[in-house]
């Protein structure tokens, strides 16, 4: 499998919260989530209970997209990743990994009743001012 650039990954492994858009009967949906990226997986884990707005559209529209952004006033910093792919509750091995990575990341989560999800990451553009103005990095599975 490609992997992404490593200035894309080392952003993801850095940050924590994405926003996540999900979109049912043309009315679209924002929310922010914690998050930890798997990397050998090219994959989002966070966790949502399923009858939240995102978690029952995603059953119904398992297509997202989402962000993930440096908040900067800076304009030759600014730094941040747009992203598609497909979001589900992971099984099997996936599963396992998902949660050992967001257990290790957010050990506060092992006291909660989590429902564990992961977004397929399909496509990662990466805008990156520092290394020129609007410099883009994409990848795509």
């Amino acid at each position: 499998m490609n992997k992404p650039d490593k200035l894309i990954t080392d952003f993801l492994k850095k940050h924590h919260v994405l926003t996540l858009a999900t979109c049912t009967a043309n009315q679209p949906w924002c929310a922010n989530c914690f998050y930890v990226w798997l990397e050998d997986e090219n994959c989002f884990v966070f966790t949502t209970d399923p009858v939240t707005r995102h978690g029952s559209e995603a059953t119904q529209n398992p297509q997202v997209a989402g962000s993930v952004v440096l908040e900067t006033s800076i304009v030759g910093k600014i730094q941040g990743i747009q992203f598609y792919g497909i979001m589900e509750v992971p099984e099997g091995e996936l599963a396992e990994k998902a949660r050992f990575a967001y257990l290790k990341r957010f050990p506060v989560a092992v006291l909660m009743k989590t429902n564990l999800w992961v977004v397929k990451v399909n496509q990662l553009k990466m805008t990156d001012n520092r290394l020129g103005f609007g410099k883009k990095l994409i990848w795509e599975r």
